[in-house]
């Protein structure tokens, strides 16, 4: 699949999740209301739904325009700002509802997966398969596993650079996750 491409055009995402990007871009929030604006997303509001088509548009120009940073930065936010499982309480629970948590913010379709994979006893993977840059996914699991860490746990999120990603036109992106 392709890259700021939805896997069905009737999918939908929900109005928290599309406010994460103007939350993610801090003081440049002004212009990412006029980017999602200018691709028929207007005042997003919790508890209404958008073509995640539209929202993946608004991503395309984030990362022509601004860059992987602010990619970054807005996934980090989605932890803060989209519907979570109530349940999560470990890093290894918050990794593992990221999937849950992807299919109660998007709707309507095929919309792809987040598949986790415990590895070791302070160590995972995390395949992507979606339609989402990869900067932002690493925001999204950096951020939930910082976000549900102990003290003493040291994250580290990486991409597997064995392997194929979506920011190089494959249809997934592997990470290595450890704690």
């Amino acid at each position: 699949m392709a890259l700021f491409k939805a896997y069905d055009p009737k999918v939908e995402v929900n109005g928290e999740t599309v406010l994460s990007v103007i939350a993610g871009v801090g003081v440049f929030a002004d212009t990412a209301r006029k980017w999602l604006s200018e691709n028929g997303i207007n005042d997003p509001k919790p508890g209404q739904w958008y073509s995640q088509q539209a929202w993946l548009n608004c991503f395309k120009l984030i990362a022509e325009k601004s860059g992987k940073t602010t990619l970054k930065k807005i996934g980090e936010s989605i932890p803060e700002n989209a519907q979570w499982p109530p349940q999560v309480n470990s890093i290894e629970t918050s990794l593992g509802s990221i999937d849950m948590a992807y299919h109660m913010n998007h709707r309507n379709g095929n919309i792809g997966s987040y598949k986790f994979t415990k590895t070791g006893p302070k160590s995972a993977i995390m395949v992507c398969d979606n339609p989402y840059p990869d900067a932002f996914d690493f925001g999204i699991i950096e951020s939930v596993a910082r976000k549900f860490s102990k003290p003493d746990d040291r994250v580290s999120v990486k991409i597997d650079e064995s392997k194929p990603h979506r920011d190089k036109g494959a249809d997934s992106t592997t990470y290595n996750i450890e704690w």
